[in-house]
Order: structure tokens, then C-alpha cells, then sequence
């Protein structure tokens, strides 16, 4: 091989030692940025995976807070329900009776009437 030769191996040896030299510079430089990213990121998770901890307890309370006010809300709605059944029990009763008097009234009535009715025919006649 000759001394041209020799020297252009020898140049693109040292230009890719330098392309390499530079790319793990840069590598370097980038391998510093995420670590400073990973540190901030870690300095912000930490505080918030407290709160997210906090905020699973308190969703818990007042998800057992809800249950129990729903469970109260049922025995109300379910004494509201009695209520309502006598309620309706005693119109119905009510009603029962008013039409009881209705009757009672309506055949008072026809009594009365049929008992002029009779004392005007026995004036006419007599």
C-alpha cells in the first residue's frame, strides 16, 4: 500500500474518531438534560402522589358518607310509602262513608217526598 493510501486511511479514521467523539458529546449533553428532566419530574410526583393518596381517602369517606345517606333516604322513602298506603286507606273509607250518607240522604229525601206526595193526595181527596 502506499503513502497516499496510508494518509487517507489514516484522515478518515481520525474523521470518524471525531464524528464519534462528537456524537457522544452530544449524547452526554442529551444524557444530562433527561437527567435534570427525571429530577424535576420526581421533585413534582412526589407531592402529587401525596395528594392523589389524600384524595383516594377523602373519595372513600364521602363515598361511605353517601351510602349511608342514601340508606337513611330509603327508610324515609319507604315510612313515606306507609304513610302514603293509609292515607289512601282512609279516603277510601272516607269516600266509603260519604257515599253511605249520599244514600242515606237521597232516601231520606225520597222519604220526605213521597210523604208530601201522600198528604197532598189525602188533602185532595178528603
Amino acid at each position: 500500500m502506499g503513502p497516499l493510501a496510508v494518509a487517507v486511511l489514516v484522515l478518515c479514521a481520525v474523521a470518524v474518531t471525531v464524528a464519534l467523539v462528537m456524537a457522544l458529546v452530544s449524547l452526554r449533553r442529551v444524557l444530562m438534560r433527561v437527567e435534570g428532566v427525571l429530577h424535576l419530574v420526581e421533585r413534582e410526583i412526589r407531592p402529587m402522589a401525596a395528594q392523589l393518596g389524600a384524595l383516594t381517602e377523602e373519595f372513600r369517606v364521602l363515598s361511605h358518607q353517601v351510602t349511608v345517606e342514601l340508606d337513611r333516604l330509603g327508610v324515609v322513602i319507604r315510612r313515606l310509602d306507609d304513610i302514603t298506603t293509609g292515607v289512601a286507606r282512609l279516603v277510601a273509607v272516607v269516600s266509603g262513608i260519604s257515599r253511605v250518607g249520599q244514600v242515606v240522604g237521597l232516601a231520606g229525601g225520597l222519604r220526605r217526598g213521597l210523604g208530601v206526595f201522600v198528604s197532598r193526595l189525602k188533602s185532595r181527596e178528603g
